[in-house]
């Protein structure tokens, strides 16, 4: 071990004086060179606060310029089938990657395998430790019940017993039962989270039409199986303005002109995957092609880039979909769609954005943390004295992804399996 990784791994287990550093408090602020000192995972002081506590400690400076202290991220909306026992992925084994992304925060949707409609279907998530040092799982209650969209669930029950807002799965809830919800009210002022998708209009499309879809060999998804959802949604947004109705997973340059269209558009998300990745970047053989909703063209990724930056776009979420090796090994056409790992957003989209000068680090915050706060009705994360909810990222740490790799999730469909990646969480307050 180098004396640079041993001063790391003392983080969470001594007292390390972070001097100088980069530090982001959190919204509003911008990032600035200062010192940092933790205690045994807990940040207790900054600048020079924390040089004079570690004087009297005895601490000596280490020095990290071009490492970044920062708020943990947020994701608003990702999925857990399983989340008490067996190989796949759990809330234990989520948490544990969560943090090693630096992840504080996750929002999991309604789908399970006993679908989260009804009360005592929200129990068992919280832990016994101080919510306040480790991974929170906030639970989206379901819209209808079991998610078959043809009756309401029981929305008031929900959110008396902890759900955050209410959410169907990855379509959009038909128009005469969100407006009956709506209507009804029982939801009050949280959100109603609902995906632009209509799975008639889309058919047998897995990828956006276009050349590269046709080469690939992959049916076409039509651009209007998200337009004329979206359009419905919007005008549902218009006309009960009382409700805090909310857009997941927006994917093509379409819906960016037509959210930008509103003179109040409503909260939204987008994929970090479609950041990252459009149908011409792809071999044929690429599990990234298999995602919910389709992957588009460049002008798609490069209009949500744009829209994020510019805050059309709220959020950006993991939206991870836990599959089995078992699921992997089926052809791409009859596979679940869906990607894991946490621990590898932060990094990728910094080289894809931050790096090249596209985004600034504020503008990635913003997009990985506190946008999403906004959108699942949490105050935003920051960093404060006192508080276990910090990272610590090095944009210049390389790494190979890997499924053994610390951190990695359960699930078989991780991104980019035997790439070599720069940039890593190399250090979290947060216990798993």
């Amino acid at each position: 071990m180098t004396a640079r990784q041993q001063a790391l791994s003392d983080v969470m287990n001594d007292t390390l004086l972070l001097d100088p550093v980069r530090v982001l408090r959190g919204p509003g602020h911008s990032v600035q060179l200062g010192a940092v000192l933790i205690h045994q995972g807990v940040l207790v002081g900054f600048d020079d606060e924390a040089r004079q506590q570690a004087l009297g400690l005895g601490i000596k400076a280490s020095p990290a310029p071009d490492q970044l202290v920062a708020p943990c991220l947020v994701d608003p909306h990702s999925i857990l089938e399983t989340p008490f026992s067996g190989d796949q992925e759990t809330a234990v084994s989520l948490r544990h990657c969560a943090a090693a992304g630096g992840y504080g925060q996750i929002g999991l949707l309604p789908r399970s395998s006993s679908w989260r409609d009804c009360p005592e279907r929200l129990q068992g998530f919280s832990l016994e430790q101080d919510q306040t040092a480790t991974v929170r799982l906030h639970l989206w209650g379901g819209f209808s019940r079991g998610g078959k969209a043809d009756e309401l669930a029981p929305h008031g029950d929900l959110l008396e017993h902890g759900a955050i807002g209410l959410a169907d799965d990855d379509a959009v809830v038909p128009t005469p039962l969100l407006e009956r919800g709506l209507l009804l009210g029982e939801m009050g002022g949280c959100p109603v989270l609902v995906a632009p998708r209509d799975p008639a209009l889309q058919g047998e499309g897995l990828v956006r039409e276009g050349v590269e879809t046709l080469r690939a060999g992959w049916p076409a998804d039509p651009i209007t199986s998200e337009t004329v959802p979206l359009s419905q949604l919007l005008l549902l947004h218009q006309r009960h303005p009382e409700r805090q109705l909310r857009l997941m997973n927006l994917s093509t340059a379409a819906a960016v002109q037509q959210l930008s269209g509103c003179e109040f558009p409503p909260l939204s998300s987008v994929s970090w995957w479609h950041l990252l990745t459009d149908r011409s970047m792809l071999a044929s053989s690429d599990p990234g092609w298999r995602v919910c909703p389709s992957l588009g063209g460049p002008d798609d990724r490069e209009q949500l880039i744009q829209a994020v930056q510019q805050r059309t776009i709220t959020a950006v979420a993991v939206h991870a979909v836990p599959l089995d090796a078992e699921d992997m090994l089926l052809p791409g056409d009859q596979r679940p769609a869906g990607l894991s790992g946490h621990h590898v957003v932060l990094a990728a989209l910094w080289n894809a954005l931050v790096r090249p000068g596209r985004w600034t680090t504020e503008d990635l915050w913003q997009a990985l943390s506190f946008g999403p706060s906004a959108l699942i009705d949490q105050p935003p994360e920051q960093l404060e004295q006192g508080s276990r909810r910090w990272l610590l990222f090095d944009p210049d740490q390389r790494w190979t992804i890997s499924s053994n790799t610390p951190g990695a999730p359960r699930a078989a469909n991780i991104p980019w399996l035997g790439r070599e990646l720069q940039g890593r969480v190399v250090a979290c307050g947060l216990n798993c």
